[in-house]
């Protein structure tokens, strides 16, 4: 079981601030994680096959192949502002 101590110093570890009544329900809340955690950890899992998603995966990825695409000029052919071959944009820091 967690404590409320326990949820302020993972709150302040972590710079959270929370009202009395958060800090209750996140004392509940984890509690009940770390119950659920702890039913797990019960099953028997003997013979069964480590995973890391429940369903088939395969790669999907196409074959990256090299194929003619935009000349410089035609990349920069619409753009409202362009300098020395690159996108001119609005300066967002000093």
């Amino acid at each position: 079981m967690i404590t409320r101590k326990e949820v302020e110093h993972v709150a302040k570890l972590a710079q959270l601030e929370f009202s009395e009544a958060e800090k209750e329900m996140l004392t509940k809340q984890l509690g009940d994680i770390l119950q659920f955690v702890e039913k797990l950890g019960e099953l028997n899992t003997d013979g069964v096959e480590p995973t890391y998603s429940v369903v088939p995966v395969s790669n999907v990825m196409r074959e990256d192949i090299a194929k003619p695409s935009f000349t410089q000029e035609q990349a920069l052919a619409n753009a409202p502002e362009k300098d020395m071959g690159f996108f001119k944009i609005p300066k967002i820091m000093e």
